[in-house]
């Protein structure tokens, strides 16, 4: 394999409309982000991603674009956009940015042009079909519930929108729209951007005909989603994407591909194959999700997430790179999900921390899990924002009946505006956030969880991950290492080595809230060895036959071989 920048980088998500603002507008902004990029130097991250701040009417908070050429006024100015990037390459830090091009707003130029009539230039920019005996041309369901397609009145016809009707999807099919994209990247890319984060990109290529999805025992609800993920054409054009653009730059790119398996990703990120360097799959958050889906909560195992993660640690081992991430803007917090957001908030949150950064992979933070911020429980579904939850609150409790106080059980544990609360910068009103009335409350907790009490603090959370990504920087063995699971059938460790050259790494993990026995392997026992980071004090180096764990313990071994 390559050596390559992104491979040894560590990622920073920031969701701006929730970082920081600048005005009291209530609304996060690209002065604020500058005005917090020092914090982020001294976390020692290298690349921040920027979720979407390009013109949007914001139906799905930005990822419905009107103007891929333009700032959201919400955000600012382009001149404040170019005055983000210098600050950040000043400083030695690189931006990716989110390329949404599975769709688009309904209220982009293209889009208001092609629904004006059916021989308008502009018609074949979008999915146009009309109605299928009298009803809709396909069973295929919108993520966001409710058909896939709307009809329009003035053309007689319907549009497909995998999300919200206000996002119709773009046409890959046609070489004219392609090249418009392409054309668009090139525009950011040559203002001097480090590279994309591909939203949903597996979805731009469409099963031909699009047909029905089967539906043999009458279910209310048919995704369609095989046919319009990881579609026929997708590696010719992401391989073109890559032959028109992205080949001419040093950049790295990330695909978002729900559905995604192994033996896929290793097509998508091949580095003989020019398509990604990495993906978003989305196995492991869907781990505690029931046979009904995301809402349907079910208890995580340890072992279902042993096996994934092997799974893919193993299968892209020598071909591929695995980004590696917990939560970020449409996952809840991960001390809430996979730690103890209670009595054990800061032992699990390092805990969790050091899983993640010691894997083979990019890891990516996102904003607010360094200080070990966690979901939060608004007293009215009226508090909430996401487009997502709103519709699917209203379809079971107003629609299907269901028991409002167990449909917002669901939403306290899966709901995506837990990752979208305020930054909790300090203490003072608001956390910090903003002068004015933030545009979504702020978690109550912000006055004992915020940067200001975690950078003050150094045994805090947040120097942990400052010490995590150091360690990235002063060993091989943490990218380039071989993984190997130990213990997999145990409910309560996580015990994995990574082999580089003559060193073991041995990383000993506690996932629970009791102590816990392991006993050290034979080959390792009695071994020199140091331990590089753990989140307990006074911790033995030497190798005996067993340890006992604290709960949610974290310990790494370095011996050499």
């Amino acid at each position: 394999m390559q050596q390559q920048w992104w491979k040894e980088s560590v990622i920073y998500q920031i969701y701006p409309r929730s970082f920081m603002d600048s005005n009291g507008d209530g609304i996060g902004d690209i002065p604020g982000i500058i005005s917090r990029l020092d914090y982020l130097k001294e976390l020692g991250i290298d690349v921040i991603w920027l979720s979407p701040v390009y013109k949007s009417p914001n139906d799905d908070n930005g990822y419905d674009i009107s103007d891929y050429r333009d700032i959201m006024d919400d955000f600012g100015t382009m001149d404040d956009w170019e005055l983000l990037l210098k600050e950040m390459h000043d400083r030695g830090l690189r931006l990716i940015m989110d390329l949404v091009v599975n769709h688009s707003s309904d209220e982009h130029s293209w889009f208001v042009e092609s629904r004006q009539s059916k021989n308008n230039p502009y018609r074949d920019y979008y999915i146009w079909r009309p109605g299928k005996n009298g009803k809709e041309p396909n069973n295929w369901k919108s993520t966001f519930s409710g058909s896939a397609w709307q009809y329009d009145e003035s053309t007689e016809e319907y549009f497909l929108h995998i999300f919200s009707k206000k996002q119709p999807d773009l046409n890959w099919e046609n070489p004219k729209l392609r090249h418009e994209v392409y054309d668009m990247m090139k525009f950011w890319l040559d203002k001097g951007i480090d590279g994309f984060r591909m939203d949903v990109i597996n979805f731009i290529s469409k099963v031909e005909g699009l047909p029905d999805a089967p539906n043999p025992e009458g279910k209310q609800y048919v995704s369609g989603s095989k046919y319009f993920m990881n579609g026929p054409k997708i590696h010719d054009y992401l391989q073109e994407m890559n032959r028109e653009v992205l080949s001419k730059y040093d950049v790295m790119t990330v695909g978002e591909m729900p559905g995604a398996t192994v033996e896929q990703a290793k097509l998508y990120t091949n580095e003989t194959r020019n398509e990604v360097n990495m993906v978003f799959q989305f196995e492991h958050v869907d781990l505690d999700s029931g046979p009904g889906g995301k809402w349907d909560l079910k208890p995580l195992q340890l072992t279902d997430l042993k096996n994934n993660f092997t799974k893919w640690q193993k299968g892209l081992e020598k071909e591929g790179w695995n980004s590696l991430y917990l939560n970020n803007h449409d996952q809840p917090r991960m001390v809430s999900r996979f730690g103890n957001d209670q009595e054990y908030r800061i032992e699990s949150a390092k805990m969790l921390a050091t899983f993640l950064h010691m894997l083979k992979g990019t890891p990516y933070i996102y904003q607010g899990e360094e200080i070990g911020m966690t979901n939060v429980k608004f007293d009215s579904i009226s508090d909430y924002k996401d487009i997502e939850t709103l519709n699917m609150y209203r379809e079971k409790v107003e629609q299907d009946g269901d028991d409002p106080a167990k449909v917002m059980e669901s939403i306290y544990v899966k709901g995506r505006d837990n990752a979208r609360t305020p930054f909790q910068w300090d203490a003072s009103t608001h956390a910090g956030f903003t002068t004015g009335t933030p545009w979504i409350k702020v978690n109550p907790n912000y006055e004992e969880i915020n940067a200001k009490e975690a950078v003050g603090d150094e045994n805090s959370i947040f120097h942990y991950y400052r010490k995590l990504i150091q360690l990235r920087k002063e060993y091989p063995i943490i990218v380039h290492g071989s993984y190997d699971i130990l213990i997999p059938e145990d409910e309560n460790l996580y015990v994995y080595t990574r082999v580089f050259e003559s060193q073991t790494l041995l990383v000993v993990l506690n996932f629970s809230g009791e102590k816990q026995d392991f006993s050290i392997p034979e080959t390792l026992q009695g071994k020199e060895s140091e331990i590089i980071i753990s989140n307990y004090k006074d911790r033995e180096a030497q190798l005996k036959s067993h340890i006992s764990l604290k709960p949610y313990e974290a310990i790494v071994y370095l011996t050499q071989t």
